[in-house]
C-alpha cells in the first residue's frame, strides 16, 4: 500500500514539473509564435528575450539586383527595390538616376503597371475627353501607347497612366523634382533666377505652351525659332505672371542661378515634363 502511493506521489510531481517555467522557456518557439519570446524565471520575473533585426540589405547589393532586374525586363520589380531608398533619403546618386530610368520606362512604354487603366473606348469618347478624365495629358496617352495620331475609335483599347504628379524646385540644389503620389519619381537639373529672383511658394501650372513665342520686357513679341527668343521648345507657365517652366538652348545656364526669374531645362527635358504634365499640376518653389 505504501508502495502504491509513493509511485502516485512521484507521478504527480513529475507531472508538475512540465509545466515548470525553466521547462517552457527551454522548448524551442513554434512557427505561429512572434519573434519576441517571454521566459518566466524560476523566482516568477518576467523577462523578455528580444531576437536582433535581421541587417539591411546594402545600398549597393539593392543597386546591383535592380540593374540585373532591368535588364531581365523587370521594371517593376526593380522599382519596388530603389523607390524605399528614394523615399528615405538613402539612395545615392545613382539609384536615383536608375529609378529616374525605370520610371520613365514604365511610363512612355504600355508595360504593366500598377498605376495604369485598361480603358475600351466607347462612343463619344476623345483624347481630350480621356485626358480629362483621368487626370493626364493627349501627349502621354498618345506617346505611352504608340498612337501617331489623336484619332480613336470605339472598341479600341488604350492604357493610361493615373496620376498625380507634383513639382519640387529646390534653388539651392538647382534640382527639379517631380512626384508622384508622394514618392519620388524623377529628377531634372535645371537652372533659377540670378540674385534669388525665382518666386517661392506653392503655385500651380496654368499654361501649356509648345513652341512658345516670347514677350520681351519691351513688349516685343519674339517668335518661336527666332535666336533671340530664349524659351526654348515648351513652355510651362505658373500662376504667377510672367513665371515659367521652360527649355532652353543656353545648357550652360543649367545647375546655375542665372536666369531672369524663370526655371529653365535642357529642351529634351521640358519636352518630357511638357508630355507628363497637364494644367493644374502643383508646383512647390524653396530654397
Amino acid at each position: 500500500m505504501k508502495l502504491w502511493l509513493s509511485l502516485v506521489v512521484l507521478t504527480f510531481w513529475l507531472a508538475g514539473c512540465e509545466r515548470l517555467p525553466s521547462w517552457s522557456s527551454s522548448r524551442p518557439a513554434t512557427a505561429s509564435q512572434t519573434s519576441t519570446v517571454t521566459a518566466v524565471a524560476p523566482t516568477d520575473t518576467v523577462a523578455t528575450i528580444s531576437r536582433p533585426p535581421a541587417p539591411p540589405v546594402p545600398v549597393s547589393d539593392s543597386y546591383q539586383h535592380a540593374l540585373e532586374l532591368v535588364g531581365e525586363g523587370k521594371l517593376a520589380d526593380a522599382r519596388a527595390l530603389l523607390q524605399p531608398l528614394a523615399d528615405d533619403g538613402s539612395a545615392p546618386d545613382k539609384a536615383l538616376d536608375l529609378l529616374s530610368e525605370i520610371d520613365t520606362k514604365i511610363l512612355f512604354t504600355p508595360v504593366p503597371a500598377d498605376e495604369k487603366t485598361d480603358y475600351t473606348v466607347v462612343a463619344g469618347d476623345s483624347l481630350g475627353k480621356l485626358a480629362q478624365k483621368f487626370g493626364t495629358t493627349v501627349d502621354l496617352i498618345k506617346k505611352s501607347n504608340n498612337l501617331s495620331r489623336d484619332l480613336i475609335r470605339v472598341g479600341d483599347r488604350v492604357r493610361i497612366y493615373q496620376s498625380h504628379f507634383a513639382v519640387n524646385v529646390n534653388k539651392t540644389t538647382n534640382e527639379l523634382r517631380l512626384i508622384d503620389n508622394g514618392k519620388f519619381f524623377k529628377r531634372y537639373r535645371v537652372g533659377t533666377g540670378e540674385y534669388s529672383k525665382t518666386p517661392v511658394g506653392e503655385f500651380k501650372i496654368t499654361t501649356r505652351i509648345a513652341n512658345p513665342p516670347w514677350w520681351r520686357a519691351d513688349g516685343k513679341t519674339i517668335p518661336f525659332g527666332d535666336p533671340e527668343n530664349i524659351l526654348g521648345t515648351h513652355w510651362l507657365g505658373l500662376n504667377v505672371p510672367g513665371y515659367g517652366i521652360h527649355g532652353t538652348w543656353d545648357t550652360n545656364s543649367i545647375g546655375r542661378q542665372a536666369t531672369a526669374g524663370c526655371i529653365r531645362l535642357l529642351n529634351d527635358d521640358i519636352a518630357e515634363l511638357y508630355t507628363i504634365l497637364p494644367v493644374g499640376t502643383t508646383v512647390v518653389i524653396h530654397e
